[in-house]
């Protein structure tokens, strides 16, 4: 019973790390190159580094909602079916 629920968080885990991973790397990338023409151009407006991040999000959500959707059914039919095991008492 405790065997199968830390495999359940963990496989919880390991499918958020792999829907949010491409978020967070387009929002570091796009976040390191504003602050970069920042520094350059001593241009220090706030707006100038939140919109580019959100466009960026909203560009990686489109191009990879299908796949990130794809994903999270999967984890709902594989392992959360078997959810009633965990707190199953025998």
């Amino acid at each position: 019973m405790f065997d199968h629920a830390l495999q359940l968080s963990q496989s919880a885990m390991i499918t958020a790390g792999i829907v949010l991973l491409p978020l967070l790397a387009a929002a570091l990338l796009v976040g390191l190159l504003v602050g970069i023409f920042q520094a350059t151009t001593q241009i220090q407006e706030m707006t100038l580094s939140f919109l580019p991040k959100l466009v960026a999000l909203g560009v990686i959500l489109y191009i990879g909602g299908p796949w990130f959707l794809r994903i999270l059914v999967s984890f709902m039919q594989r392992d959360l079916s078997s959810f009633w095991q965990t707190g199953y008492l025998p």
